[in-house]
């Protein structure tokens, strides 16, 4: 597997600071920031690691991994959930979608970075 995340999150601060904090560190990070067709882009793109936003415009993050985790070609495919709201209820639905790892907004760049190299690990 390679090194290439895509990240879908609408909030141009937290697009900025992961796409900072991975590509330091070797990825190549390619941001889509709309819900209603960020499943044609995962598509497309074919990335070895999805970070996903909970809220988003257009289509929430729990839809898209709804449907991503209902396609065979992704069912694998390792997903970091995003959140400003961290409640348990969110984090059960996330888990019950199949999302691969659940981390609340704010974060800290070792646990983005950690996170990631670790969903990557796994999926290998």
């Amino acid at each position: 597997m390679g090194k290439h995340v895509l990240l879908v999150e609408d909030e141009v601060n937290i697009i900025e600071a992961i796409r900072f904090i991975l590509s330091r560190e070797g990825w190549q990070v390619d941001t889509h920031s709309d819900g209603a067709t960020a499943l044609d882009t995962i598509r497309a793109v074919r990335p070895d690691l999805v970070v996903l936003d909970h809220m988003l415009p257009g289509k929430s993050g729990l839809d898209i991994l709804t449907e991503l985790r209902a396609d065979p070609d992704f069912q694998a495919l390792p997903v970091l959930m995003l959140t400003a709201r961290g409640q348990a209820r969110d984090r059960e639905q996330a888990e019950k979608a199949g999302v691969s790892r659940f981390m609340t907004k704010p974060f800290s760049n070792l646990e983005v970075v950690t996170a990631v190299r670790d969903l990557v690990q796994l999926a290998q």
